[in-house]
């Protein structure tokens, strides 16, 4: 039997109340949620309902920080190099974290290794939109594209992201229609100059583009579910309008810690988002602005979802890297 100093036992004691501990420390202070995009877009939208109702859950204000651009990279990286405390969370989103290394030359971070999952949250189906004096459907607006001279541009939040690649596999459904890509810092921006005028498109998640089509500052061309949003009926799916069964695309969000967090800590987050997306009335809250929460889960189940959407686009973006190179 082996034989253990008093120094060692107290360690050893220390060590087994340090968890239980830590959990019940947590949060020490406000927590920093960097949302990877600016203000105003739908995963910002997301992001400010999460941190209300966690600032809640917690016990601790949790605070929003935009931090866009890159495609949402430059958030990321700065939570990938934050002390992994659980006081600096990414809101991250199917660009950050599905798309990003499969789409970049050059990435600075691991989507899968330099992060940790703490949970997965649901999102919105994409929809395309275009200034109020294109044709008001997918088809109309495909022959005025077909004609135009210079070309028709459209805008996305950014070079990689979800909104950029989905319209660049509705493109080539649609043909291979020319309609130059204007990455911009974001969802609001790209939307601001499609209802000024500059662009003839722009991609958006339905609960963001919705107002603009209710209030007729924006024609909403087909949303990328798999049946018709109940919001808008009469607005066609991407797969109807292009007669491509299975043509979906959803924004997803979810919620990241920095690599190191310790267990007692995530564990604290994941109990706190669960208890968040198993409330009815933030659901509703969700529903009202478009977006479908996620079922409550576990890290390794988040992580799990996420290696499955990186492997169901990887060769979606191999078929049309040339597009995304060019």
């Amino acid at each position: 039997m082996p034989v253990f100093s008093r120094r060692s036992l107290l360690v050893l004691a220390g060590s087994t109340l340090a968890a239980p501990a830590l959990a019940q420390t947590f949060p020490a202070r406000p927590i920093r949620l960097v949302i990877p995009f600016p203000a105003g877009g739908p995963t910002d939208v997301y992001a400010r309902f999460y941190a209300d109702r966690m600032t809640r859950e917690l016990g601790q204000p949790v605070v929003t920080e935009n931090r866009g651009g890159a495609g949402g990279a430059i958030g990321a990286q700065e939570v990938m190099r934050a002390r992994p405390d659980g006081h600096t969370l990414l809101f991250g989103t199917a660009s950050t974290h599905a798309l990003y290394n499969l789409v970049t030359a050059q990435p600075q971070y691991d989507q899968a290794r330099d992060f940790l999952a703490v949970a997965t949250l649901g999102g919105g189906p994409l929809c395309w939109l275009a200034n109020s004096s294109q044709p008001g459907t997918l088809a109309g607006f495909l022959a005025a594209a077909r004609a135009a001279r210079p070309a028709f541009a459209y805008g996305s939040p950014g070079t990689g992201t979800l909104m950029h690649l989905a319209t660049e596999i509705l493109k080539r459904e649609a043909g291979g229609v020319e309609i130059n890509h204007i990455p911009y810092r974001g969802a609001a921006p790209a939307m601001n100059d499609l209802v000024a005028g500059t662009l003839a498109l722009a991609v958006n998640t339905l609960g963001a583009g919705l107002p603009l089509h209710q209030a007729g500052r924006a024609r909403m061309l087909a949303v990328a579910s798999e049946s018709r949003a109940p919001q808008v009926p009469d607005v066609l799916t991407a797969a109807e309008a292009l007669g491509r069964p299975g043509f979906t695309a959803v924004l997803w969000h979810a919620v990241f810690a920095p690599l190191g967090l310790p267990d007692p800590i995530l564990a604290r987050l994941s109990e706190a988002t669960n208890a968040a997306l198993s409330d009815a009335g933030f659901r509703a809250q969700l529903a009202q602005a478009g977006i479908e929460p996620a079922a409550p889960g576990t890290p390794a189940s988040a992580a799990a979802y996420i290696a499955q959407e990186t492997a169901r686009y990887r060769p979606i973006v191999d078929a049309i890297r040339p597009e995304l190179e060019g």
